[in-house]
């Protein structure tokens, strides 16, 4: 079986974590959030590159919290509409006490 090229990442995505001993395949799912939420394009495409576009989907989809930017960025690159996510249901099923 051929082993993947592992991803190379920007530490700042991962500053609370030991970097160095950070298993891509065993948290897929903590580093796909992550590269979404605090990576730039190439770290994005790093990762789609690396996991393929059906994982990264089913991760995105089934979050349970990815920020309002996020999410829009999510919705365009799985190309599915924000109400199909796991977050936007939440965040609509417990809405802010007074969003200004």
């Amino acid at each position: 079986m051929e082993e993947r090229k592992k991803p190379i990442f920007d530490k700042r995505i991962f500053w609370d974590v030991n970097f160095e001993n950070l298993d891509y395949d065993k948290k897929y799912k903590f580093v796909i959030e992550r590269v979404f939420e605090r990576g730039d394009v190439p770290d994005i495409r790093n990762c789609r590159r690396y996991y393929g576009d059906d994982l990264i989907r089913e991760v995105l989809l089934n979050a349970k919290f990815l920020s309002k930017t996020t999410l829009y960025l999510a919705a365009a690159v799985v190309d599915r509409p924000i109400e199909d996510f796991r977050c936007y249901k939440l965040r609509q099923s417990n809405p802010e006490l007074y969003p200004y």
